[in-house]
């Protein structure tokens, strides 16, 4: 008696949760995490107001850039444009005619 099981295709896919994938998942959280101690303390410190505009600015900064990082792709590539030419290291005495 031979058991089949369903495999789950999305295995080789990156994790998404609300938009963001992969890697940044956590550089979400840790915008908003850093928004909200930076607020904190800036509510602690002096203003309750400038505490909510640092908290406002740092967690949509943060994000804002988040979400442009992301759209550039999950790994970083160095995307160059241009042609390049690399030098031949080959010795060309050892392949010469001798006479």
């Amino acid at each position: 008696m031979e058991r089949t099981y369903n495999v789950y295709k999305g295995l080789q896919k990156p994790l998404v949760y609300k938009g963001f994938a992969g890697k940044f998942i956590y550089w979400g959280i840790a915008s908003l995490l850093s928004g909200l101690v930076l607020g904190a303390l800036v509510m602690a410190l002096f203003s309750m107001l400038l505490g909510l505009i640092v908290l406002a600015s740092c967690v949509g900064g943060g994000l804002y850039y988040t979400a442009s990082r992301q759209k550039k792709g999950l790994h970083q590539k160095t995307r160059s444009s241009g042609h390049y030419l690399f030098p031949s290291k080959i010795n060309h005495r050892i392949y010469a005619k001798k006479e």
